[in-house]
């Protein structure tokens, strides 16, 4: 009997799979514990239907995040620091000033942790990656000057 599963079930399937199970599991065993639901004409449609919702969901949150990356792409952001009289810093620079400036400059809202650069102790321009998305990422620089 061909069933979808509402919950991932062990030795079975994961949560929305269309997978074959016996008759007497399906009827004892996965429908009275609602696990799953029999796999019908409006049942289908239904799991179609999510499919083709997530699909288009994630197709979105892509083309949103190659325009981040297009936006952060090659830009310089500059960033104010107090510092010692032979140019060390008090503290350093992290991701978190960094991610910050961005939301202050562009407004687009970037996790620090998807910002992977070392910290900067010193004046001057460093690199940074920003990945903005899965296999989507954008380089960007940070300029520290005096405040």
């Amino acid at each position: 009997m061909k069933v979808i599963l509402k919950q991932d079930v062990k030795n079975l399937g994961k949560k929305g799979e269309l997978v074959n199970a016996s008759n007497g599991y399906a009827r004892n065993y996965l429908f009275p514990n609602g696990l799953a639901v029999e796999a019908n004409a409006t049942a289908m449609n239904e799991l179609k239907n999510k499919e083709s919702a997530q699909k288009y969901h994630k197709a979105e949150e892509i083309k949103a995040a190659k325009e981040y990356a297009e936006q952060l792409d090659g830009k310089t952001f500059k960033v104010t620091a107090k510092a010692g009289a032979n140019g060390r810093l008090f503290g350093s620079v992290t991701a978190k000033d960094v991610a910050e400036k961005i939301k202050e400059t562009l407004g687009i809202d970037i996790d620090k942790r998807k910002i992977s650069m070392d910290d900067i102790k010193q004046f001057g321009t460093a690199e940074a990656e920003v990945k903005v998305y899965q296999g989507i990422s954008a380089r960007i620089y940070v300029q520290v000057a005096e405040a």
